[in-house]
């Protein structure tokens, strides 16, 4: 079977479930996060691609990452470029996700997470949900034969801090705000909500807050794609929820729906921060949040949270990336754990009353992961972690073995502390594309991915 097909063949049967058998290890191996850090790296051959070298790229000469023997990139969406529509690229590049076109082509719809105190060069006044902030997202068309732009627009105007969010099944973009602030402070509208961008629009979307999906500090989103119920991460430090969102009509979200918090069935309140055991299996059930939408949202940023907590949800901190895959929603702690390094998560839905939670890897010190952020289930079986530490950065993976390695570090001059962001692969799963934030770049990265398990 050819690459392509390979990738192809392992991409559709993730989407229909059936590639969860590969992803046993995740269980089965688990353990191996409790050992000693020199026996959690995954060498070539265990899943890892091997050493990590200076690689420049292919179509501006310059020098950002440190790539696997064997790989390239390009590097384009550069904050301050020019695009198509003629407003410059905003900063703050973030969360993304990869879409084919009807032509073809590959649409990143990529966040950026700006507020009020950024400059707004990128708005558009006629389409901005709210005209005194910065946020929003871009939409980048991508000629798949040489992964680079055919053109690039702003796709959603007007909004704040828009950090993370996540695909959908239908060829949408969820855009969420990780902030709270509002009318009270002085701007035109309240925030705190997420947003829908259809992938395949060429203007600007109508930029409709789903209030029912909770007005609190989001991170990201995952949709399971059999039940079509969207699960959502919190931003908060020391404590923050971990929710659903039960649609009345599923792939209709402004319709109306349910918002409920995670808890563990017969442990009110329980805490998973710390002191938590690799692959023990945690019996979920869900609690309803009755306001999602709560009049004192901006004066108190856990006003949701508090709500669930009430009635005994579960408490996780700092809550960030959430991508769906093998059957499983799969969402990072940044700072959870005993040594607050990063804890990786996964839930198994069984149906819309319960489920299983399990801690699929804690990080045992910064030099084997230091804080993921963004995640993303790679079409080789694996998991890839965008992390976002206080030294220096990288793109990590986790194999279904429990095994984790580097694939790429930040090296760009002047910025390399700066996290890595939006890791998504191409709908044939031949092309990597992710963000480093500051200074603002997003990169395409190929080459042979069948060498480990990416």
């Amino acid at each position: 079977m050819s690459q392509f097909n390979r990738r192809k063949f392992l991409r559709n049967s993730m989407t229909a479930g059936c590639a969860a058998v590969a992803m046993q290890g995740f269980v089965g191996r688990g353990a191996l996060a409790a050992q000693h850090e020199s026996n959690l790296t995954a060498a070539v051959g265990e899943g890892g691609y091997g050493e990590l070298k200076p690689t420049v790229a292919n179509n501006t000469g310059e020098t950002l990452l440190t790539l696997p023997e064997g790989f390239e990139y390009n590097a384009f969406g550069k904050t301050g470029s020019s695009m198509s529509d003629g407003i410059a690229t905003p900063a703050a590049h973030d969360g993304m996700a990869a879409f084919e076109d009807r032509e073809g082509n590959i649409r990143l719809v990529r966040n950026h997470e700006l507020a009020h105190s950024t400059p707004r060069q990128a708005i558009d006044v006629l389409r901005a949900y709210d005209p005194t902030q910065a946020g929003g997202t871009t939409t980048v068309v991508i000629d798949p034969s040489t992964r680079l732009p055919i053109r690039e627009f702003l796709s959603l105007s007007g909004t704040a801090v828009n950090c993370a969010g996540g695909p959908t099944p239908w060829g949408s973009w969820l855009s969420c705000e990780e902030t709270v602030i509002g009318t009270t402070a002085g701007f035109a509208k309240p925030h705190g909500y997420v947003f829908e961008v259809p992938s395949k629009a060429n203007r600007p979307a109508a930029p409709i807050p789903i209030k029912a999906m909770g007005r609190f500090v989001h991170e990201a989103i995952a949709v399971d794609p059999n039940t079509g119920i969207v699960y959502e991460t919190e931003d908060r430090n020391p404590a923050c929820g971990f929710y659903r969102y039960i649609p009345n009509r599923p792939g209709k979200l402004t319709a109306g729906g349910r918002l409920q918090m995670l808890a563990i069935k017969g442990a009110p309140n329980y805490d998973t921060r710390t002191n938590q055991t690799i692959n023990q299996p945690l019996r979920v059930t869900w609690v309803d949040i009755d306001d999602p939408d709560p009049a004192n949202a901006e004066s108190d940023p856990l006003a949701v949270f508090k709500q669930g907590q009430a009635k005994g949800g579960a408490l996780f901190t700092r809550l960030e990336g959430c991508w769906s895959g093998n059957g499983a929603i799969y969402f990072n702690s940044t700072n959870g754990g005993n040594v607050r390094l990063g804890q990786v998560w996964e839930y198994r839905p069984r149906g819309v009353s319960g489920g299983q939670l399990s801690l699929l890897f804690e990080s045992p010190g910064a030099s084997v992961l230091d804080a993921p952020d963004n995640i993303c289930v790679a079409p080789g079986g694996g998991l890839l972690l965008c992390e976002d530490g206080g030294g220096d950065q990288f793109l990590r993976g986790l194999t279904p073995h429990g095994k984790i390695f580097d694939f790429a570090q930040n090296i760009v001059p002047g910025f390399a502390n700066r996290e890595f962001a939006g890791a998504t692969f191409s709908p044939d799963g031949e092309t990597l594309f992710v963000n480093i934030q500051t200074p603002g770049i997003t990169f395409a990265i190929w080459g042979p991915w069948e060498d480990g398990t990416l």
